[in-house]
């Protein structure tokens, strides 16, 4: 092989753990660009640099290769040295324990997750079914809608995931082949808001109520308040089920509440 067939390369990979307000497994969408990976609200991006002087068909195809099989080890160390649990300290309130309403309205529910504040359209589809049943099921309303319906009151919910602790990538994790020996926990807060406007008023009824999401990365140890969660998403569910329906238990409870 002459050496303009030579595959030269710069191969880097950095493993930086961001928290996502979405949710969904752990799953890694590996970018058709292999220049370049990183796809916004992913919970584990992988970035990765390269640089070869023969862009030859033949080279891509081995650099593809390599590419990918890294890729695939990183995902496995990462899922490895990953665990989510959900803070015990607020707790799903059942339905039961909820203050009964004598004659239940019917009303329209929006319901917005949101990252920062920003508006997370992603994080909201994933999450709209679980936040209207339980809505739903809490018989705090006659009927639940996502349209305008006649005679019928606003409830509005949103979720707000916001960062109680630097990411492990500003915290100095460490990658490479010391990946997994520093251990960081990251924890996400998340406040859900529920604002009920009752028909023919004009000052809605505002609850809110705040949970917390714990990630441990490498040797890190969990909090003593959570419980370990099978996956990301099973995690970001509980959370939402238990903040809800501490939102609903106390709007339930306000004597302005009809």
């Amino acid at each position: 092989m002459t050496k303009n067939n030579l595959l030269t390369f710069k191969f880097g990979v950095s493993l930086c753990y961001h928290r996502r307000a979405l949710v969904g497994d752990a799953d890694l969408d590996i970018a058709r660009d292999v220049s370049r990976f990183d796809e916004q609200n992913t919970n584990d991006n992988i970035h990765i640099t390269m640089h070869n002087e023969t862009n030859t068909p033949g080279n891509m195809a081995i650099f593809r290769r390599i590419v990918t099989a890294s890729v695939l080890l990183a995902t496995t160390l990462l899922a490895a040295c990953t665990s989510v649990y959900v803070d015990t300290q607020t707790k799903q309130v059942p339905v039961a324990q909820m203050k009964k309403v004598a004659d239940p309205k019917p009303v329209q529910l929006v319901f917005e997750f949101q990252t920062k504040g920003a508006p997370n359209a992603r994080a909201t589809d994933t999450l709209s079914s679980a936040v209207s049943k339980e809505v739903k099921d809490s018989g705090l309303f006659s009927t639940v809608s996502s349209n305008p319906q006649p005679n019928a009151g606003m409830l509005s919910v949103t979720l707000n995931n916001v960062p109680i602790t630097e990411d492990a990538a500003s915290k100095g994790f460490v990658t490479g082949l010391t990946f997994g020996l520093a251990g960081n926990t990251v924890t996400d807060g998340y406040i859900c808001t529920v604002s009920y406007l009752a028909p023919n008023r004009t000052t809605p009824i505002v609850k809110t109520a705040r949970h917390a999401i714990h990630t441990t990365i490498g040797n890190a140890s969990a909090s003593a308040n959570a419980q370990k969660s099978p996956s990301a998403l099973d995690a970001i569910n509980q959370m939402t089920l238990d903040v809800l329906s501490n939102a609903l238990d106390d709007l339930s409870r306000d004597p302005a509440f009809e």
